[in-house]
């Protein structure tokens, strides 16, 4: 059986989000740490999702100018949050029903975040670069995704 590897930025993650309660706060750092030890990006943060109207509303974010409500379902965001997995896209150009918040996007990775049975939203990552995200990142990404459950 294969030892699981912690990354330094979960780790970092980890004792950053230690004994800390507030979502606002915790999410606003979390991005912010992805900013810091990813290259090439041009967003990273949090939809955060709302059961009254069914649509994931923005969060603490690092980057341009964003979206502010996605539709459960639609474009990589909502896909990702309705099928409760990762979904890492190499051209976003070419994903059905993409939503272009920023035209400068070129891939996207998404990380749904969970908490017990409780859906509370989605990690996005937006790249200029084309095919800019690797299994690896999406292997990490989505250990980052379960240890930020834990601390919210």
């Amino acid at each position: 059986m294969t030892e699981k590897k912690t990354s330094l930025m979960n780790k970092q993650l980890d004792a950053l989000l230690f004994n800390e309660t507030n979502l606002i706060a915790n999410l606003a750092n979390a991005s912010a740490l992805i900013n810091d030890t990813y290259e090439d990006l041009n967003w990273s943060g949090f939809y955060l999702y709302n059961e009254d109207t069914d649509e994931l509303d923005l969060g603490p974010f690092q980057g341009k100018v964003a979206c502010m409500h996605i539709k459960n379902g639609s474009g990589v965001v909502g896909t990702a949050f309705k099928d409760q997995k990762v979904h890492r896209v190499a051209n976003v150009h070419e994903f059905p029903g993409h939503i272009a918040c920023d035209s400068a996007s070129n891939s996207e990775i998404v990380v749904p975040i969970v908490k017990g049975e409780r859906k509370i939203g989605v990690l996005d990552i937006d790249s200029p670069s084309l095919d800019r995200f690797t299994e690896d990142n999406e292997v990490e990404l989505a250990e980052f995704g379960e240890i930020l459950s834990k601390h919210i």
